[in-house]
């Protein structure tokens, strides 16, 4: 009986570690839909060229480059939902539209969101029309009139816990609020995060440089020429998206019926930037979506010509012929002042 459960166990755990790779990296290229088919079709390109081996070719240029990235949780967040309001009257949509606002800002106060932490951006107050047909004798007209009026608003929420939006989605929607239209991140300090990037790129470019130094490379006798760059990327930039499905079983043949297909969920996932490339990574064990600040720095160092001394020219003094009637010559040189 050992043995059999033995064996069990040795069949189940390869089934077990590929689940843990999760679709989005399984899915087939039939899953892909048509609009993300570029960004999702890098995900195979990088697992080819994993395993291509690159030869290496010498050169006299020598090029250290330095990467550092860091993945910052932001301090705080706004999330900005839109409201759309229809009255009879402006007075009417005005009122219905503060009763609805009033009802979420009360239930935002007791999750712990203060009101001046709720602000109203008002987008438009117009007026709704619809067609009547106005018939005469020989002809008829479609005349446009008032029927109400159509207040849109959005309200900006800030909050700094990621749990507290769950909260707030639930008081949203409580008050027919569903428009989420995006969530942005603020970092309070970002000066101070450039600055320690900087600390940190300049003591990986020193361990590059002592490395060519004690291959035996004087880097002072190469000509320095410089590039650096620096970026900051939010959440929003890296969600992808995939379909894992199957779309139709061979059994389906066999069937006299037709087949009828059904809507197929797109899923949604965070990508951050890979940390692959990078000399370093500040707080690389991230649970929640970051936001991702980097710095990057390029030196190439191109051997200096040597200098050539000048050399002397030869001074040729002019000179001239003195011929005599008997045939002699004589030659003597032009003093010159």
């Amino acid at each position: 009986m050992k043995n059999i459960i033995y064996i069990f166990l040795i069949f189940s755990t390869p089934f077990v570690n590929a689940q843990i790779k999760g679709n989005a990296t399984t899915i087939s290229r039939q899953n892909i839909i048509a609009t993300e088919e570029l960004a999702n079709a890098a995900i195979y390109e990088d697992q080819i060229q994993q395993f291509r081996q690159k030869d290496l070719v010498t050169n006299p240029i020598i090029t250290i480059d330095a990467k550092v990235l860091n993945n910052i949780v932001a301090d705080s967040y706004t999330a900005i939902f839109n409201i759309v309001q229809i009255g009879k009257t402006s007075q009417e949509t005005n009122t219905l539209m503060k009763e609805r606002i009033a009802k979420v800002k009360e239930d935002l106060q007791t999750n712990g969101i203060a009101d001046e932490d709720v602000i109203i951006d008002v987008i438009s107050f117009v007026p709704v029309y619809e067609t009547v047909i106005e018939k005469k004798l020989f002809s008829k007209k479609y005349n446009e009139v008032p029927k109400g009026f159509e207040l849109q608003q959005n309200i900006h929420i800030k909050f700094t816990k990621v749990n507290q939006f769950e909260k707030i989605l639930s008081s949203c929607a409580n008050n027919e609020i569903y428009n989420l239209v995006k969530v942005d991140y603020y970092i309070n300090d970002v000066q101070s995060i450039y600055r320690q990037l900087r600390t940190e790129i300049l003591k990986t470019l020193k361990e590059k440089q002592q490395f060519y130094a004690d291959l035996g490379f004087d880097i002072t006798s190469y000509h320095p020429t410089i590039a650096d760059t620096k970026y900051c990327h939010f959440p929003k930039e890296f969600y992808k998206n995939y379909q894992a499905f199957n779309s139709t079983s061979l059994e389906t043949f066999s069937k006299k019926k037709g087949i009828a297909t059904a809507k197929k969920q797109t899923t949604y996932y965070y990508d951050p930037i890979s940390y692959k490339d990078y000399d370093m990574v500040i707080n690389t064990s991230i649970v929640e979506p970051v936001v991702q600040i980097g710095m990057e720095i390029k030196l190439q160092y191109t051997p200096k010509q040597e200098e050539q001394k000048p050399t002397e020219k030869e001074i040729i003094k002019p000179k001239y012929f003195l011929i005599s009637p008997d045939g002699n010559i004589d030659i003597k040189e032009l003093k010159l002042n």
